[in-house]
């Protein structure tokens, strides 16, 4: 099992590049199974979830051809049209080929989602809004089998909590029911709006994707199309943290700074002086000290909650103290005992976090508990005094590619080791 041996104390300087975006080309890949017709998705990270992706794609029996980070999914023929539990065990996003399946198959038998143990993923939120669309749907021996014999229909589905793989699912599902289907308390992240412009370009009748109120009109069929997916902001955010934590230098390359809104503005209450070079770079720079600066997650365009690990391992080194309120995930604090074992000053108080700052942090042997909370404690490595040994980095290589190598190139000293 692969864990990270890190040096701390080294200043970041230079280039990151940005991948594409693993939260959004999962629901991508999930979409290719709604047309018969090649679908070919550029800037794939090849990173741990779309590999398990990219199986369970195949098992359903489509095609998968990788070339670099070009993906090319044919699904002539749904043969098996379900998700099993031996494939998907790993990543929560299974979820989401459940309303493709329906809508193109008329039937679907999906396990329920795995993945990372920060929180209830409730799928119910999905299987409510494909009964809406006239599902019949029942759950046994941990999975959920869904029919829709003669189709799905449009209607107007409100969602009760905003579910981001829900607002997806629901979205694919419709763009093949009968008439009209209104998406009610939506999902804006930009991966909502990024897996709306594939299914567009795919044939699919698509308005307001990105606001709250998402309206789908639906068409008999589907066709191939070529897609570009958009940066990975959370992958961006870790670098923008890193040159911060590090008091560093940083330009992060091809990112989209619009995503990063909640997160430049929390960086610069902080002291951290971030600019917008141009559309795509921006160059973010710590020389003074770090000020205690409060984060409360929310759904975007508020503070995501895929930052919150690593914003929490940043305010240790800030002087005063830092209130981290968690509101999408009710299990998403299991880093700050990893942190505290380096020095850390964090108490947790039910939602909350409390971060006295700023503390020296020492290296030591560190668990990842999951994907977000392993890049906290490399981020917290990278300023600790010594050596850190991070074990079970595989959570890290579900979401960043190559994550070492990119920090080694901005002079992290950063090993991969056995």
């Amino acid at each position: 099992m692969d864990r990270f041996l890190i040096r701390g104390g080294q200043r970041l300087h230079g280039t990151l590049n940005t991948s594409g975006s693993k939260n959004a080309a999962l629901p991508a890949l999930a979409a290719c199974l709604l047309t018969a017709d090649p679908v070919t998705l550029e800037g794939i990270p090849n990173v741990r979830d779309i590999n398990t992706m990219e199986r369970l794609l195949a098992h359903t029996g489509a095609t998968v051809k990788r070339e670099g980070h070009n993906l090319t999914v044919a699904a002539h023929e749904l043969s098996k049209p379900e998700a099993p539990y031996d494939v998907v065990k790993t990543m929560r996003a299974s979820s989401l080929v459940l309303g493709p399946l329906v809508a193109r198959a008329g039937v679907a038998r999906v396990s329920m989602p795995g993945g990372c143990a920060i929180g209830a993923r409730p799928i119910n939120l999905h299987v409510t809004a494909l009964e809406s669309l006239g599902a019949t749907t029942h759950q046994d021996h941990g999975y959920i089998e869904a029919r829709a014999k003669d189709g799905l229909r449009g209607q107007l589905v409100t969602f009760d909590k905003i579910t981001v793989t829900g607002t997806e699912d629901l979205m694919m599902a419709a763009t093949l029911a009968h008439g009209e289907t209104i998406i009610e308390n939506a999902a804006r992240e930009p991966e909502v709006e990024d897996v709306a412009q594939l299914l567009t370009k795919m044939g699919a009748k698509i308005t307001g994707a990105g606001t709250s109120t998402i309206r789908v009109q639906g068409v008999k069929r589907l066709h191939g199309a070529t897609h570009r997916i958009i940066p990975d902001r959370i992958e961006a955010g870790t670098f923008l943290i890193a040159a911060a934590i590090t008091a560093g230098e940083v330009r992060v390359t091809g990112c989209q700074p619009l995503h990063l809104g909640a997160l430049i503005a929390k960086l610069r209450h902080a002291g951290v002086t971030v600019t917008e070079e141009n559309a795509d770079t921006l160059l973010v720079s710590s020389n003074g000290p770090l000020r205690s600066t409060d984060i409360t997650t929310e759904e975007h365009p508020g503070f995501p909650t895929d930052l919150q690990a690593q914003f929490m391992a940043l305010m240790t080194q800030a002087a005063g103290i830092s209130f981290v309120k968690e509101n999408i995930f009710e299990n998403r604090f299991m880093h700050a005992p990893e942190l505290a074992r380096m020095g850390a000053n964090i108490r947790i108080d039910g939602r909350q976090a409390i971060v006295a700052g700023a503390t020296p942090l020492s290296g030591a042997q560190v668990m990842a508990t999951d994907l977000r909370a392993s890049a906290s404690l490399v981020l917290a490595a990278l300023v600790a005094k010594g050596e850190t040994l991070i074990d079970r980095v595989y959570h890290i290589d579900r979401g960043y590619e190559r994550i070492e190598e990119k920090l080694q190139g901005a002079g992290a000293d950063i090993t991969r080791v056995a």
